[in-house]
């Protein structure tokens, strides 16, 4: 794919103006429809009586407060899925994902019917999409007993959706049982959460965000990073990797960790650094046998996360294509000033060397209509990252540069590389203690930290799944390990002596 440049080319109060306008325009560049002209008398025509005008602002009221498909999460609900039925499931899973994609364009295009029909959202696009899900559900439930397994009990009550309104609170989807030490030691933003579009075009409920109230001012903010402290058999030391900042380009809409086999699985773009073999249809061999970034070449990890963009209303070269334009992320995207791959101890006892491919994901990309549950997202500005965000994009001061920061889970459960759900396998750290929760392992942590020289204001936003508007709970970052075993041994021999290695 090619590159658009990276050079900001105006000044300021240009850059901040057409900004603006991008928010405006939905806050990825789409073209807001404009439901307030479906509920104005056409030129010429009487406006027609009071009761009239009242059913008609009524009708665009409803139409305005579906901001966006909420559908339970189905993968997150199957934390065991037979080995055997592992592939077929997570392509129906992938399917799941396509479906409300197609369905949230169908919502986004249509603002206008559904201002003319109260109906239209029900009966046009939730029942077709309970239909669509009820078969896949079917199928994996059948996948899954096939394997010898059973698929629980909830599954067959996935299937239908609802309408989000911008107003509505965030409803966690049906997860499974977890212990409070997997959460991630991560405050939450100190301002409350907004409404996710008022119907005016800026995003939510007629565009596709994000909002400007999505954006706050980090000098607002207090300092709210805690941070366990460490204990006599702690882990002290540090291992990092230096892997470029992907100045090479390489960028795909897949997830081979979720939807391994499916082309465009995760709906939006992922910067990648490290390994260069890695698509939706790399095996461990293809891993093994890639090419690195790393100046280590015994780092052939995996390492990416989805693409921030400038909404600046320039299309980037996907404007056309899957993960880009097609699944509703426009913009420039943005290549770090910098990034900084570092391996961590634990507070409370030594680390062992991580399993070769083992797969983490920090965060949930469906956050926005899943609930905060897995949300790890945590943004800042450089010079102020003892305020940590995460419902909200920092707006940072002259001088200062955005920064998103993943730390990554670090406890193994000493046995498998992954799980059905790519979650419970892996564990987070209690987050008052350090200590991993029984029956897991400490690893060295991966703290991911990815800086961006972005102009100020509310005029950027990450890649997600169309649904999920942009925002900036969404973020998230995935992580293959294909270190070497012999350099692995080495970075936890050097956190457990409480060297810095490089």
């Amino acid at each position: 794919m090619g590159r658009t440049s990276r050079k900001r080319r105006s000044s300021l109060t240009t850059r901040m103006t057409v900004a603006s306008a991008a928010l405006l325009l939905g806050g990825g560049g789409l073209v807001a429809v404009n439901v307030y002209a479906s509920a104005q008398e056409e030129p010429g025509q009487d406006a027609g009586s009071e009761t009239q005008q009242r059913s008609q602002q009524g009708s665009l009221q409803q139409a305005r407060q579906v901001a966006t498909i909420d559908c339970p999460d189905v993968g997150n609900a199957l934390p065991e899925v037979p080995d055997g039925a592992r592939a077929q499931v997570d392509t129906e899973l992938a399917a799941l994902d396509s479906q409300i994609t197609a369905a949230y364009q169908r919502l986004a295009s249509n603002r206008d019917a559904a201002a003319r029909d109260p109906g239209f959202v029900q009966n046009s696009i939730l029942g077709p999409l309970k239909d669509k899900r009820g078969a896949v559900l079917g199928r994996i439930g059948e996948d899954i007993r096939r394997s010898g397994g059973l698929p629980p009990r909830r599954l067959d009550g996935m299937a239908a959706c609802t309408g989000r309104s911008p107003e509505q609170p965030q409803q966690p989807s049906p997860q499974p049982s977890q212990d409070p030490s997997q959460q991630p030691s991560q405050q939450p933003s100190q301002q409350p959460s907004a409404p996710s579009g008022d119907g005016d075009g800026s995003g939510g409920a007629t565009g596709n965000g994000p909002d400007p109230a999505d954006f706050v001012d980090i000098e607002s903010v207090q300092p709210n990073v805690v941070t366990p402290r460490n204990r006599r058999a702690a882990s002290r030391g540090t291992f990092t990797t230096a892997c470029g900042r992907n100045e090479n380009g390489k960028f795909n809409p897949d997830n081979v960790i979720v939807a391994p086999g499916v082309g465009n699985g995760a709906h939006h773009m992922h910067d990648y650094v490290g390994n260069q073999a890695t698509d939706a249809f790399s095996s461990d061999d293809d891993l093994a046998g890639g090419q690195t970034s790393c100046r280590n070449q015994g780092d052939k990890s995996t390492y990416y996360w989805p693409v921030l963009r400038l909404q600046n209303g320039k299309d980037e070269a996907d404007a056309g294509a899957d993960g880009g334009g097609k699944d509703q992320n426009t913009g420039e995207i943005q290549t770090p000033s910098s990034v900084t791959l570092k391996f961590d101890g634990n507070p409370t006892s030594k680390v062992v060397a991580m399993p070769r491919f083992l797969r983490i994901i920090t965060g949930d990309a469906k956050a926005l209509t899943n609930g905060d549950a897995n949300a790890n997202a945590s943004w800042s500005c450089t010079g102020f990252e003892n305020r940590q965000l995460k419902d909200k994009y920092p707006i940072c001061p002259s001088g200062s540069k955005v920064v998103r920061t993943f730390r990554f889970q670090s406890c193994w459960d000493g046995a498998n590389a992954d799980s059905a759900n790519h979650r419970t396998h892996v564990a987070f750290e209690d987050p008052r203690t350090g200590a991993c929760p029984g029956g897991f392992k400490a690893i060295p942590q991966l703290v991911q930290r990815i800086v961006y020289s972005v102009p100020p204001g509310p005029g950027f936003a990450v890649d997600s799944f169309p649904e999920q508007l942009h925002k900036p709970i969404t973020d998230h970052g995935d992580f293959i390990n294909v270190f070497d075993a012999r350099l692995m041994q080495r970075v936890a021999g050097c956190i457990n002596r409480g060297d810095r290695c490089t």
